[in-house]
């Protein structure tokens, strides 16, 4: 970077730092800062009568000052919000010496640089808790200026929205919008939640290989890379379904796994690339008990995180207490679209989707054109949670044949706000079935459908040993935390969502 391409405000910040230096004030000093409280401890805790919190040392942000000749006011922000502090001169720079207000406090430092303080705790004229600061030092210079947000009882000001900066300088954002860090909070709440449940029931968390030599686990697209030692491709896993199962043919009755999972894939309001998923399989079990289980894990994260299973969703109240609505995937479709397609061969059920202008491709098989079906005229209007139940075969290949109908399949999905929030199955066991299966995914792939399941040959050996009747589900981290934190699009619930690169004209250096 060269001094042509600053702005006047980092300009002037970095000859603010050069002034620091002379002065022989090290702007990121390598110490350790020992704090002894956070800001939300002050403003919950201060009670001037029983706590007056005479030597508080704390740390944080400048957020806003106010310049007033010899004693002045700022306010400070760190990991817990905001609090307001007094500065006066005589008492920061007790000798003869008043460098450290009258230069530092007053002309080189800025908003947005981050400092230390030590003091006690009082309360203004009007009422703010304040604290009365007798130490301060310099912890970290900004070189860049923050947007500006003004914030009053609680409410911000001219906060950052625009998605494209909020995505790509995500520390920017989190400095200025407060309320995207607790959103990242309750993320992690959430899976805390989960966790919990699990290790209650005394069920294994457990990692398992992100490369992978074979994409499977599931229907879709992958990333493929190359290991140069072993001279082979790889695959990031899609999911990671297989090798738990593996798990469960090898002893274990429950284990789970918060994973990454990634395909190459469509970009939208609810999907990203890169995703986080919760697999749990539990032997001995099927999808009806998994249904109720289910159940037990929504309510019980929205309970943790709210205090109360009723939420607000985009305008909508969504009840997450248990018991959910569960219908047949069939008769969802005859309930919302008057065709009983039970009885219908493909090309007849070709020929509604026609009719109803649901699109479709030659390699789609009944199946797919049967889950096209519903997605586009059923899914959407199950906004209370609803299991819906009874999948078709040719898109539920690691799926165990329905004990009533066999033309389907033991599997259920929880939709919520008319997306997919989680996906289960009374797990296949009978490997020589599991193999015919892989087979015609094969097939599908020969048809030309791209996301056609690869044969696991190791999976189907590792079946041949045994594994116990097992139900296992899934459930989308990213899309469970946007429901439970009212948030429209995935990426205000990624950290860092997947970005295009910026232009080699904008840069990052703007």
């Amino acid at each position: 970077m060269n001094d042509l391409s600053l702005s006047e405000q980092q300009q002037i910040r970095r000859n603010s730092l050069k002034e620091l230096k002379k002065l022989g004030i090290d702007p990121y000093p390598a110490a350790e800062y020992k704090t002894n409280i956070y800001t939300a401890d002050i403003h919950r805790g201060y009670k001037p009568d029983e706590n007056r919190y005479e030597d508080v040392s704390l740390a944080g942000r400048i957020m806003s000052r106010r310049i007033m000749g010899n004693a002045s006011f700022a306010e400070i922000m760190d990991s817990t919000g905001r609090i307001q502090i007094y500065i006066r001169r005589d008492d920061i720079c007790p000798g003869e010496d008043k460098t450290l207000y009258n230069t530092v406090f007053k002309r080189l430092l800025d908003i947005g640089d981050i400092i230390g303080i030590r003091g006690f705790v009082f309360t203004t004229r009007t009422g703010e808790i304040t604290v009365h600061v007798r130490e301060l030092t310099l912890l970290a210079k900004a070189l860049r200026p923050l947007p500006i947000v003004k914030e009053k009882d609680g409410v911000y000001y001219d906060a950052v929205s625009d998605p494209e900066m909020r995505y790509r300088q995500r520390y920017v954002d989190l400095i200025v919008n407060p309320g995207v860090r607790d959103v990242f909070r309750k993320r992690t709440q959430i899976v805390q939640s989960m966790r919990e449940l699990f290790n209650s029931r005394g069920y294994l968390e457990v990692e398992t290989p992100i490369l992978q030599p074979i994409p499977g686990g599931a229907a879709a697209r992958p990333f493929i890379t190359h290991h140069n030692t072993l001279d082979i491709p790889l695959y990031l896993r899609i999911a990671n379904e297989l090798y738990l199962k593996r798990l469960i043919v090898g002893g274990y009755e429950g284990v789970y796994e918060f994973a990454k999972d990634f395909r190459n894939e469509g970009m939208d309001r609810s999907h990203n690339p890169e995703f986080t998923v919760m697999e749990i399989y539990v032997a001995y079990k099927d999808y009806n008990w998994m249904m109720d289980f289910t159940e037990q894990i929504v309510s019980k994260a929205a309970m943790d995180l709210h205090g109360k299973s009723q939420i607000e969703y985009s305008g909508k109240t969504i009840d997450l207490s248990p018991p959910y609505k569960r219908i047949s995937m069939i008769d969802s479709i005859k309930e919302h679209t008057g065709y009983d397609i039970s009885v219908m061969d493909e090309k007849e059920i070709r020929n509604i989707c026609d009719h109803l202008g649901v699109p479709q491709t030659a390699s789609m098989g009944k199946g797919k054109l049967i889950d096209a079906l519903f997605g586009a005229k059923c899914e959407q209007h199950y906004i209370q949670p609803t299991f819906i139940t009874d999948y078709p075969m040719e898109t539920s290949p690691l799926t165990k044949t329905h004990r009533s109908d066999p033309g389907l399949t033991e599997r259920f999905e929880l939709i919520i706000n008319g997306k997919e929030i989680a996906n289960a199955y009374s797990e296949l066991n009978d490997p020589i079935d599991q193999l015919e299966r892989f087979k015609e995914q094969l097939r599908l792939s020969e048809k030309g459908d791209e996301e056609a399941m690869f044969i696991d040959l190791d999976f189907v050996r590792a079946l041949e040993y045994g594994m116990p009747p097992t139900s296992g589900l899934g459930i989308g981290i990213d899309r469970l935390t946007m429901l439970l934190t009212n948030q429209p699009s995935i990426q205000d619930v990624l950290l860092f969502p997947q970005m295009k690169p910026e232009s080699a004209k904008s840069g990052t250096e703007e």
